[in-house]
């Protein structure tokens, strides 16, 4: 059925169909009696929870940052049976992002490039969102939805002052989110990558870690890295997560590499730039959780994203060390019953 769909939903501009879609299924979860009836169809039995950084998640499937950049489909995608959502990446002031088209479909790989450029309603419109959410919520509802927080820096401030970006949505969304994740991997804002360098990326989250020791109850803090680094500067993120107590890592981003795609190259290269996401992704993500893990003998926890599409790559990437996991591009290819079908397929 959801093929049928997908394929009609395939013949339109893929982020105006992301917004379209998303906008019914909120719309249908305001209907109690279909809110319920959805939720049963596509949420897992009790069974699932896992506990991590000091947090109880109702399952171990979350929707990775970019698909609900704002904030406003919480509720919905909690009928969808995640156990997590990262939303963001939010930045400090808002940002329109990248000209359109910045979205785009490679059927044949299994595949989407996006080129978005943080685009965000900014971190004071997200953090009020959140507060108003959460106060929509009964005290007695459980097991509830977490919400991670996905920080970055607005396009116009120098990497010299890039901490004060994550300095500031930080403290804002506190008090809205149950753990952060550090952006510094998105190919989309010139310059950003430059920030997983060992001593640009220590400066912003010894900052961080700063702060968040002076609250009476931390956040868990992680790090969100790109597939693209070398061994040499993978090693490097390790040590420092060790070194500063880093709660975890985020593996991985999208991806800059075009190679061995099925996608004819002139239609990759009338595209342009932007990363790659998808089952192309599934190997590399999968070998950084493996090497991750081994190297760090499993004292920093993986959150794996890439390729994630069926309860065999769920079973690959938790085999490979993987704590948690994240769909996105999984969720648009194999729609909205992947929770369930990564946790119990036979059901």
């Amino acid at each position: 059925m959801y093929k049928l769909l997908r394929n009609l939903l395939f013949l339109l501009p893929a982020e105006s169909v992301h917004y379209f879609s998303m906008n019914v299924l909120k719309l249908l979860c305001s209907v109690s009696f279909i809110k319920k009836g959805l939720a049963k169809l596509f949420n897992c039995p009790a069974g699932y929870e896992k506990s991590l950084f000091g947090l109880q998640f109702r399952n171990p499937v979350g929707l990775a940052a970019g698909f609900d950049k704002n904030a406003r489909y919480l509720d919905a995608l909690e009928t969808l049976g995640f156990g997590f959502v990262e939303i963001g990446t939010v930045t400090p002031l808002a940002q329109a992002g990248n000209p359109k088209p910045r979205l785009f479909r490679l059927p044949k790989d299994r595949a989407l490039i996006n080129r978005m450029g943080f685009n965000n309603d900014g971190v004071k419109t997200v953090a009020a969102r959140l507060k108003e959410w959460r106060a929509s919520k009964p005290r007695t509802h459980a097991p509830r939805l977490l919400v991670g927080g996905n920080i970055g820096k607005n396009k116009q401030t120098s990497n010299e002052d890039a901490w004060k970006d994550y300095d500031s949505c930080f403290r804002e969304l506190f008090d809205c989110v149950d753990y952060f994740v550090v952006n510094v991997s998105s190919p989309n804002t010139p310059g950003l990558r430059a920030l997983q360098e060992k001593e640009a990326l220590k400066r912003i989250l010894l900052h961080l870690q700063t702060i968040n020791a002076q609250q009476v109850s931390p956040k868990p803090l992680l790090l969100k890295i790109a597939p693209d680094l070398t061994v040499e500067q993978l090693d490097d993120v390790i040590d420092l997560a060790t070194e500063i107590k880093l709660d975890g890592l985020v593996a991985a981003n999208t991806t800059i590499s075009r190679e061995n795609l099925l996608t004819p190259q002139e239609k990759i290269q009338s595209i342009g730039m932007g990363g790659v996401s998808g089952k192309p992704l599934t190997k590399r993500a999968t070998d950084m959780v493996r090497y991750i893990s081994k190297r760090s003998n499993d004292a920093v926890p993986v959150i794996a994203s890439g390729g994630i599409f069926t309860a065999a790559d769920a079973t690959e990437k938790t085999e490979a060390g993987a704590a948690l996991l994240q769909v996105w591009t999984g969720f648009i290819y194999e729609g909205p019953r992947i929770v369930k079908n990564l946790l119990c397929p036979a059901d």
